[in-house]
């Protein structure tokens, strides 16, 4: 059986960020923005289908898709992209492949104790970000 990730997470830090977001093709600027940002994620997991919220004051993002399933995800509003996304569970890691224009792009999640990471890689930059579980 998987790890529950349900909750809300604060956001506590991140690393490399601005090379993920070169290599996605963002702006200077944009990209000056969004490293400023403290988010907040929310995850709800119910069996195989799930919604994974990221919260800012800039722009929010709501995932919402079933475990295993390929779907087209629309990241027009956020990075300009659109790709083939499927989310996965490898072990205790909850994995993301997106498939499009970025090669090698996607994400794992994964809880610690109380703080949950967040890998994002695209191209060959890999970021990451830590949260803590405040519910």
């Amino acid at each position: 059986m998987p790890v529950d990730l349900n909750g809300s997470y604060a956001f506590v830090s991140h690393e490399n960020l601005e090379a993920y977001l070169k290599a996605l093709d963002i702006n200077v600027a944009l990209r000056k923005i969004i490293c400023l940002l403290k988010p907040q994620r929310e995850l709800i997991q119910e069996g195989d289908h799930m919604i994974i919220r990221t919260l800012s004051t800039f722009k929010n993002y709501t995932m919402d898709f079933q475990l295993g399933v390929e779907f087209e995800e629309d990241l027009e509003a956020i990075d300009g992209h659109k790709c083939k996304t499927t989310v996965t569970w490898e072990g205790d890691v909850l994995v993301c492949v997106q498939k499009g224009e970025i090669r090698n792009r996607g994400w794992k999640h994964w809880l610690e104790g109380d703080l949950l990471y967040l890998e994002l890689t695209a191209e060959d930059a890999v970021s990451r970000q830590i949260y803590r579980k405040v519910k």
